[in-house]
């Protein structure tokens, strides 16, 4: 059996999509549980340096969603650091994502091959093939900002294990 660009795509963002909603739910508990203001959560960050968990999720659906419909308009530009979302607009956010990216089937993905992309970065422009740009940048990308929220809420005490991070596997029937 080949791999298909929708089953290293969409199928995994779809995974990794429901741990981060599942993720930003039992962070939300914990906050309610422990008295602690969710929206002090969303400009929290890892580092001095980095960006908030705010920009963390935006760059997960940025780097999902947004990646496959730029593999279809041809185009890619990284998300705005500013956009005002609260903690329930970030849950949106992923709810959003997840519900936009299962209505692509598998025949519409793996038609979008060959395709150039061109990811517009300030007055730069970086040209990909469709493949090259969901498998060397947006996956990469997808994965470290997934990673990065977790952490993130991690490190402020949230309960979270490595499973919270894998998601629903996809076991044999």
């Amino acid at each position: 059996m080949a791999l298909s660009l929708y089953d290293a795509t969409v199928a995994n963002y779809l995974q990794t999509l429901g741990a981060v909603g599942g993720f930003l739910d039992r962070s939300l508990k914990h906050f309610r549980d422990n008295n602690i203001d969710p929206e002090t959560m969303v400009e929290a960050r890892l580092a001095q340096d980095m960006l908030p968990l705010r920009f963390q999720i935006i760059s997960v659906a940025q780097h999902s969603r947004g990646a496959i419909e730029a593999v279809q308009s041809g185009e890619f530009r990284p998300p705005a650091s500013k956009t005002p979302y609260d903690y329930a607009g970030l849950q949106g956010l992923i709810a959003q994502t997840r519900e936009a990216l299962s209505a692509w089937t598998p025949e519409a993905v793996n038609a979008l091959g060959g395709r150039d992309v061109v990811f517009h970065v300030g007055e730069r422009q970086l040209p990909f093939t469709a493949e090259d740009f969901l498998m060397s940048f947006s996956l990469p990308n997808f994965y470290f900002h997934a990673t990065t929220a977790y952490d993130i809420l991690r490190t402020n005490g949230v309960p979270l294990g490595k499973r919270d991070f894998m998601g629903r596997l996809k076991l044999k029937s």
